[in-house]
């Protein structure tokens, strides 16, 4: 008797592939998720299938676009002047994917990067999202591939003074927002999250925010718990990006000769995303340590109810919080991660 072929699924490689010849947005101007979110679901173990399940079905009900086509390459000695540009993706993605097979991982984010750090804002910190994840997989192409969504999506914010920090605290910072003249009265064109990012960033008080917090060895570790503790007392989609955004920086530093200019337009984007969230009060220590307290399923089956999520948040919080956990050892990253995907109420 006859025996059924086996069903062949397309794998990783193969589904990255074909992912790259679309653009890194969707309408309206929305983030492509499909790369980074495959990368996490094979972390998490799912199986071939799904993945290809996964990706069908997120490339259908979003529509995704191809890249737009070529305007004119994009020359080494003034790679800079289209920055911003929507139209010059395909001339930046190829510029970039170029440079980084002639340089190196390494070499092309620190040759590149810090000349687009006032730019981290752009397309909601979802390029850095990909190159963090680019990074992850050592991925010359999606690497080549972020830095050129970087540099086409790039929004640039309010640029560091230099003028001294009156405060090392990150949750101070983000109290402080209330306090901005015409905080609760400024209009984003849409709710798209870049769109607030940029009407909040318009506001001639948001200006001295960057240069308000005291850097130190210590920064990076107060900020996850800052942000952590903003998700955790929210459980709100904007606070959820400061979660996942600083472990995509924590990946990314790591190829920095100076991370600090990142981590304050890192900070600088959690602030401007502070009305959106809706002015919230951190959780008091006790609260946080009555969270950490609650019994969560183990990770095992948190990632189990992930991979069978078809949301790309679930997806990339999960992993996030996972990586983040291994690195800040704080449990509460745990109880998070079951919430969001539902495990625990």
């Amino acid at each position: 008797m006859r025996q059924a072929a086996a069903v062949q699924f397309s794998g990783l490689e193969t589904i990255l592939s074909r992912a790259r010849e679309d653009s890194v947005e969707f309408p309206y101007l929305l983030a492509n998720h499909i790369p980074m979110v495959l990368i996490a679901l094979d972390r998490l173990g799912a199986s071939p299938e799904r993945l290809d399940q996964w990706y069908e079905q997120y490339r259908d009900s979003h529509k995704l676009q191809p890249m737009p086509p070529p305007v004119a390459p994009i020359i080494r000695a003034a790679w800079a002047e289209a920055l911003g540009d929507r139209t010059r993706e395909t001339d930046y993605r190829a510029f970039f994917i170029g440079e980084t097979h002639r340089l190196g991982i390494d070499a092309v984010i620190r040759t590149y990067l810090p000349a687009m750090v006032n730019g981290l804002a752009g397309s909601a910190m979802h390029p850095l999202m990909r190159l963090a994840y680019g990074v992850l997989k050592k991925d010359n192409e999606e690497v080549g591939t972020a830095l050129g969504y970087w540099a086409a999506c790039y929004l640039p914010l309010p640029p560091a003074t230099g003028t001294a920090p009156d405060t090392d605290d990150p949750g101070r910072v983000l109290a402080d927002v209330s306090n901005i003249e015409g905080i609760r009265d400024y209009a984003p064109e849409t709710d798209l999250l870049w769109h607030n990012i940029r009407a909040v960033a318009a506001l001639p008080g948001f200006r001295p925010v960057i240069d308000r917090l005291a850097f130190g060895a210590a920064t990076p570790r107060r900020m996850a718990a800052t942000s952590l503790a903003l998700f955790a007392g929210t459980m709100d989609f904007s606070a959820l990006h400061s979660v996942t955004g600083l472990h995509w920086l924590r990946l990314v530093s790591l190829h920095l000769e100076n991370a600090e200019p990142f981590y304050r337009a890192f900070w600088q984007v959690i602030a401007s995303l502070v009305p959106k969230i809706g002015f919230p009060e951190l959780p008091t220590a006790e609260a946080l340590e009555e969270m950490r307290s609650r019994e969560a399923p183990v990770w095992a089956e948190i990632k189990r109810a992930a991979i069978a999520s078809d949301d790309e948040h679930d997806v990339s919080l999960v992993f996030s919080a996972l990586q983040e956990e291994e690195v800040w050892k704080d449990p509460l990253y745990r109880v998070v991660a079951a919430c969001r995907v539902g495990l625990i109420a």
